[in-house]
């Protein structure tokens, strides 16, 4: 620092190490204190957050990550459904961070995974109702809102006085429930009203900045979201959100049926033609400012996933019952056709002709359906024209509930 001139002398106790390297001969620089270039290290300048670690499903990481979720951290987590950002549920500090990396409102409760059914009546009051569904899912993608226990905070359910509960089958979530020793509050691990993820690289991509650590599990082996039912009534069971178990299997596994929610969009033969719309930014997000750090507004959701307008590309997408032959999508060439199965015959060049599946079964539909619409979203199409998935039974509903609420309107 001496070699430094009197007039730059100052900025050393700023930038200590600050470089001069003089571009005139010594003794010019010396007489004229002249033509300097100066080398600002990053410190000084605001830089961008550190883009999230994806790691190796090893023991030692998922030992590291637990601990993560023990000391109130965030760890984004796959399961069998879509990849959730995982939090502890009884700690109120850290299921906030969840709300501000997602941008979601207050008023969208949180799924709280458990590791068995003891585990669920720490956090929720079962029923008869609820023993049986256990008994038949669990494991698995079924998710049951129940009365909640004193020691669920607030924030996870929305103020409600119920929480929606579940027990993973996938065998990493499952480990960290088991080593963490906590519930897991776990929404999708994507910003608040965007395409689910369903691989590790898809949270990067849309969370990578605002979180620290990611689980790679590969790709989701179910590929939406888990199914949803309302218990607080075990006389009258309701599905909130269709998913990988249907309908029929849960009447089936209760002796009885199984009422659907007015915000359950069963769509089979036709697209909704009005669904309700209320924009996610219309809803009010988690701040400071909020009295306790914890607010429910007026409106506050049963269930995750119940809004209109969720699951959605930035990209317009329009969902019609079905696509026209697909050699008449040569004339919208800035439009994206996405079919449930690959049309009988594809011309030749055709670059906006997509689909879900090559065979028609659903659940390989179920596993590519976000992944291509994130492609697509992604494709600088002016739009998206996707059909219905047809049939009205196993996974077409809960793919028909995506697909209508990607497709509705927000402001």
């Amino acid at each position: 620092m001496d070699c430094l001139p009197d007039l730059l002398k100052p900025l050393g106790r700023y930038l200590p190490e600050l470089r001069v390297i003089c571009v005139l001969p010594a003794d010019v620089f010396q007489a004229n204190c002249g033509l300097i270039r100066l080398t600002v290290p990053s410190v000084v300048s605001k830089t961008r957050p550190r883009l999230a670690r994806i790691s190796r499903p090893t023991p030692r990481n998922l030992a590291r990550l637990a601990a993560v979720l023990v000391r109130g951290g965030l760890v984004a987590v796959p399961t069998e459904t879509v990849y959730g950002l995982a939090a502890d549920a009884l700690n109120p500090s850290a299921c906030k961070k969840i709300f501000r990396a997602k941008g979601r409102p207050s008023t969208d409760p949180l799924i709280v995974h458990v590791r068995s059914l003891t585990q669920a009546a720490e956090v929720a009051v079962l029923n008869s109702a609820a023993r049986k569904l256990a008994a038949a899912f669990w494991p698995g993608p079924l998710t049951l809102v129940l009365p909640r226990q004193a020691g669920v905070p607030d924030i996870v359910t929305a103020g409600l006085d119920s929480v929606a509960v579940r027990v993973p089958s996938h065998p990493l979530l499952r480990t960290l429930l088991r080593l963490s020793g906590r519930p897991l509050a776990a929404p999708s691990a994507n910003p608040f009203g965007y395409i689910s993820p369903t691989t590790a690289v898809h949270v990067r991509v849309g969370l990578g900045r605002r979180i620290a650590h990611i689980l790679d599990g590969g790709p989701c082996a179910i590929g939406v979201e888990s199914t949803i039912v309302d218990l607080r009534d075990p006389a009258r069971p309701t599905l909130l959100r269709p998913g990988a178990i249907s309908r029929a299997q849960l009447a089936k596994a209760l002796g009885r049926p199984i009422r659907s929610s007015e915000k359950c969009h069963l769509l089979s033969d036709t697209p909704s033609a009005a669904l309700p719309t209320r924009s996610p930014r219309q809803c009010h997000v988690l701040s400071d400012t909020l009295p306790g750090g914890v607010a429910v507004p007026a409106g506050a959701e049963l269930a995750p996933g119940m809004m209109a307008r969720h699951y959605a590309p930035r990209t317009p997408l329009t969902l019609v019952k079905k696509l026209p032959a697909a050699g008449r999508a040569a004339d919208e060439p800035r439009i994206a056709f996405l079919y449930f199965q690959r049309p009988p015959s594809v011309p030749v060049g055709a670059a906006n002709v997509f689909w879900l599946t090559p065979t028609g079964r659903p659940t390989d539909a179920a596993r590519s359906l976000y992944k291509c619409l994130r492609s697509l979203d992604g494709g600088k199409w002016k739009g998206i024209r996707a059909e219905l998935v047809p049939g009205k039974s196993g996974l077409a509903p809960a793919l028909n509930d995506r697909l209508a609420r990607a497709s509705a309107k927000g402001d």
